[in-house]
């Protein structure tokens, strides 16, 4: 299995604005910084939540069909196409009608619509490619306002202690700067087992 980011998400959750008056800062001196930050909060967000916080599609490419597909980056908002190798080995696009989209599942899922079933493949690597939007929405307003709030504090951190996180080799200098109860308190309700 792998995953390709396809779009990349735009607006980030946080806007330049809020995060300078979080940081009490306004000059435009460091704004360059600080919107570094924020994608780079956003980023470790998604990646210790497994979630996609702003609207971005995905391509996951398996091998063969599996019996389900379990979404990763949730939450799932729709399926933009499903596409696979046939067994003479050419491109196929799967019609909708065949497969049925679970949105509500965390992790959303994508299961065969009654009746039907995947069809055979070709046994090629990555011969079952799926693209998908994930995320809350288009707008900051819709990412959850606990995980908005961990992100502004790993901004925090980082740019009151620049220095000490560029030089760390690790998460633990920021971690401790963040406080970890914190950071994981926010996040916690948010986790989604990787599977």
């Amino acid at each position: 299995m792998s995953l390709q980011l396809s779009a990349k998400p735009y607006p980030e959750p946080l806007s330049l604005t809020e995060t300078k008056l979080h940081l009490r800062e306004d000059v435009t001196a460091q704004d360059a910084l600080i919107r570094a930050a924020i994608k780079a909060a956003r980023e470790k967000v998604e990646t210790d939540t497994h979630r996609a916080l702003i609207t971005q599609t995905w391509v996951e490419r398996l091998d063969a069909f599996p019996a389900e597909f379990k979404v990763h980056q949730p939450p799932l908002q729709s399926v933009t196409s499903i596409t696979y190798t046939d067994t003479s080995g050419d491109t196929q696009t799967l019609s909708s009608s065949v497969y049925t989209v679970d949105i509500y599942s965390l992790p959303g899922r994508i299961v065969t619509a009654y009746g039907e079933s995947w069809p055979s493949t070709r046994d090629v690597p990555n011969a079952v490619a799926m693209t998908f939007v994930a995320g809350y929405g288009d707008d900051r307003g819709d990412v959850p306002r606990p995980l908005r709030q961990a992100m502004l504090l790993l901004v925090g951190a980082w740019y009151e202690n620049r220095e000490d996180v560029v030089s760390a080799p690790n998460y633990q200098v920021l971690t401790e700067m963040v406080g970890t109860a914190s950071y994981n308190n926010l996040i916690y309700p948010y986790k989604v087992p990787r599977f």
